[in-house]
Formats: C-alpha cells, structure tokens, sequence
C-alpha cells in the first residue's frame, strides 16, 4: 500500500522492545484495550512509532490520538524521524489534513466533530485524560474488533479499568533511573504550608481556597529564596495553583534580579515557542506556569520548584517528571518542594499500582502497607522536630545504598537486588510474616517493586540490622501515634 514506512528508524532501547513484546502477549492473550504504562521521559512517541511502523508493514491504517493540539506537530516531527510517512493530521484546518493517508495523527477535539477514519488499530496517548468521547468510540460495535493501545505515565484515573482490559507495565521510574536512562533526583523539604481550611473537592484541593493558602508574600518570598541558595541558576520550572499565584511568582523573582517568564492556558503558540527558547538560552532561567508544563515537555529541566499542593498522585508524579529527562552535563534534578507532596505522597519512585482502577472499593478498614506507616511517619517527625534546620532533604530508605549495575548495601554489605529480594522473603517466612510483607520492605529501600517470583534465602546479618534498625525507628516514634496504630511485627 502507498505510504507504507521506509526501513530506517530509531533504534529501541532494552525497555521499548521489552515493551512491544509484552504487548503483543496480552493482545494475543484476547485483550483489545491494553494500557502501557511509559514513565514521563520513558521515550512513548518513539515506542508508538515502532508499533505503528509494525502496523503499516501488515497493510493496516492507524489513529493516532493526542490530546492537546499544541502537541500534533511534535508528533508528526517525532514520526517523520522515524522514517514514518504517509501522515495526515485532522485538527481543524492544519495543512496536513488528508483522510487518504494511512497514519492519522488526530487531537481527539477535533475527531469528536468529524468522522472517524477506518484504522485497523488505535493509540491514545495520555489515556488518563479519560475522554468521554474516546471511551463511547472504543465501545461502538464495528470498533471492537480492532485494539486500543492506551499510552500514559500515569494511568491511574478512577474507573479506567472499565474501558481498558490489562495494565503493561515494562519498566518503573526508579528502574530507568537505576539503569540511567532518566536523572537521579534529590528532594529539600523547603516549606510547609498552612492548608487548614482548605476544602478537598473531588480528591484534591479547592482551587480557590488552595491559591489563597499559597498566594502569600511571605511563602513566595521563601520560594525564591530557596531557589537562589539552593539551585545555582539551575533551569527550573516553577509550579503554581492558578494563574494569579504563578504570576506573583513570576513577580518575586523578578524583584530578586531574577529574569523569570510566566506561561498559562491561554498563552499563543508563538509566545510558548519564544518561553522555550529563552529559557534553553539562560534568558529565562525560571519559567513560572499552571497548568501547562505537565505533558509532553521535553525541555532540559533541572529544578522543580512544586509551590502547588495536590492530593493526587498522577499530577505530583507528572510534574516532577518534567525534570527527569537526562541531558548532557546533568548529575541530578533538584527538587524544592514547597508544598509537602512528597511528605503527604511518599517519592515519585514510590507511587505504583500494578492494576487499572475498575471502580472496586477497598476493604473498609484495611490497614495500609507497613512501609507507608513507617517511613512516611519517619519523615514527617524529622521535618517537626528539627526546627533548627531550614531545609531538610528527604532520603530513600535509612540504611540504604543504591550501587551500580543492579547492586544495594544494605545494612553494610552488599549485595545484587534478587539477592536482596529473595533474602527479605527467607526472613518473612521465617517469621511467618503475612504475605506482601518482603514486597514492601523491598519497595521502601529499592523504590520499586521485587521481580516477581523471587526466590527465598537466608538473610545475611546486613539484612537482619537494617530490619531491627527500620523497627527500631518505628518505635520511637510509636508515642506520637494514635492508639490504634498496629505495631510491626518483632525482630531477632
């Protein structure tokens, strides 16, 4: 068929071949409506280049949807590196509309207007948005036959799982900044705000109310404070509640002598590509923004000012993922959070579900996992109690260090992390330990979940000292909690 790819295009890393293989699996288990799960900087675009280059070669049209039109001609640039053509575009009157071609890019604005192209297979990248019109389209009659491939970072919305069939997950965050592929990141605790009062509305804060509570002069002057001690002119985006809080960001910076922009909704295009350029030639070193730097950035960002409090974890995970990309000469994205995310969510690399959301309610009364107890109350006495310190950085797991090539120390020796992972489950089973338990040692000092089906061992005595260590931190800080708080179980 006319149209079909050249043979040249980028090449895979382990991770996206990894991915179209477990693909393929689920499909050809009988699924049609998988999600993958892509970290942001994870490369998705290229991915679903890949898989639509695959497609063409079996003769098949494919859409591709996108879910904001500033993000079409990235798409389109992103596919023609791939040696794709054969591209039209439907999104209003763009110059590349040609329903003949075998690839449609599409902003999903645009196609719940039109009529839909014949394809043979669909991606909808940024899943998560949960389009009413894109789940009406996937349940039509004359489409169930053909797959819907769901791309996101962060595919967690309540009741996606009643449109797409399986959750592929290829690789986590901490697994790509383990092998390098994003940044490492450090994290400073740099203000805590008073949110008494603010309402919560539909899971996270009231917008108002919340820009009220951050919109003081006193918590913005700390902001730039902050970045001006502690960034050293680093790249940073800086994240606000609404348009009047940004802006007054934007307006503490400037009166420290620091040449901030500020971007929202409502910004042009133009305007947004002359903030892209000033901020990558140090012009403007701070962008202050709402709302719009959240997807399908791939600026070289190397501070994170977060000064928006969320409840909700798919925002907090995409914001901090603007600064994980890698980029020549970057050791590390500096994180100031001014909003006590992290302390209220845990580290990005701790956020994950291994399942679509299909609208189950959890057991009433169900406990959380031990290590959200533990570690999250750890980090919240440190922050209370020393109030001599103005900032605090936050640490993964006490007694841990990462290593090199898939390696930890763990209480002093060290180890590969299946050694880690099967010696955690030697001691759960050991102590008759509830199941789950290893998994979520694992999870505090790795920040990712343990290979499944991991072997036991015995515990070397590293293991053993930093379990009685984790318990004994946890004790001390028993006397604080509510009566009701379970104890963990005892060491040895």
């Amino acid at each position: 068929m006319s149209g079909v790819a050249p043979p040249q295009a980028r090449e895979l890393r382990p991770y996206q071949s990894h991915a179209i293989e477990m693909l393929r699996e689920s499909l050809r288990g009988g699924k049609r409506r998988p999600v993958l799960q892509a970290p942001t900087g994870y490369g998705k675009t290229v991915l679903a280049g890949a898989i639509i280059r695959m497609a063409l070669e079996k003769g098949r049209r494919v859409i591709f949807t996108a879910p904001a039109i500033d993000l079409i001609d990235q798409t389109v640039e992103s596919f023609r590196a791939d040696g794709i053509e054969g591209i039209g575009v439907l999104q209003a009157d763009h110059p590349l509309t040609d329903p003949e071609q075998p690839v449609q890019i599409c902003s999903v604005q645009t196609l719940q207007n039109r009529e839909i192209p014949p394809a043979g297979l669909v991606i909808i990248d940024e899943c998560h948005r949960a389009y009413k019109f894109v789940h009406e389209w996937m349940a039509r009659p004359d489409w169930q036959k053909v797959p819907f491939i769901g791309l996101s970072a962060t595919p967690w919305t309540k009741n996606l799982g009643l449109y797409f069939d399986d959750l592929v997950i290829s690789a986590t965050t901490a697994e790509l900044i383990e092998s390098g592929y994003l940044s490492p990141f450090r994290v400073f605790a740099a203000s805590h705000p008073d949110l008494t009062g603010v309402k919560i509305v539909g899971g996270d804060y009231h917008e108002g109310q919340l820009s009220d509570a951050m919109n003081q002069a006193d918590l913005n002057g700390d902001v730039v404070g902050t970045w001006l001690r502690l960034a050293e002119g680093r790249p940073t985006l800086v994240f606000g509640v609404d348009c009047a809080h940004a802006q007054s960001l934007r307006d503490a910076f400037r009166a420290a002598g620091v040449n901030a922009g500020y971007q929202d909704a409502a910004t042009p295009k133009d305007e947004r590509e002359r903030i892209k350029r000033r901020f990558h030639s140090g012009v403007n070193p701070v962008v202050c923004n709402v709302g719009t730097l959240t997807t399908g950035v791939d600026w070289d960002v190397r501070c994170i000012s977060l000064v928006r409090p969320t409840k909700s974890e798919m925002l907090y995970v995409q914001i901090v993922g603007r600064g994980l990309r890698t980029a020549p000469g970057k050791e590390d994205c500096l994180i100031l959070d001014h909003s006590d995310t992290t302390l209220r969510l845990g580290f990005v690399t701790d956020i994950l579900h291994d399942k679509l959301d299909d609208g189950t309610k959890k057991k009433p009364g169900e406990p959380p996992p031990e290590w959200e107890t533990t570690d999250g109350e750890l980090k919240k006495r440190v922050i209370e109690q020393d109030t001599a310190v103005e900032l605090v950085e936050l640490v993964v797991g006490a007694g841990v260090k990462r290593g090199g090539q898939g390696r930890i120390e763990v209480g002093g020796e060290e180890m590969s992390l299946p050694q880690f992972a099967a010696a955690l489950r030697g001691y759960a089973a050991e102590r008759g330990y509830k199941p789950g338990w290893a998994a979520h040692k694992y999870k505090e000092a790795v920040g990712a979940w343990p290979p499944f089906g991991s072997a036991e061992a015995e515990p070397p005595e590293g293991v053993r000292r930093w379990i009685r260590e984790r318990q004994i931190a946890w004790r001390r800080g028993y006397a604080s909690r509510a009566p009701s708080a379970a104890a963990p179980p005892q060491a040895s």
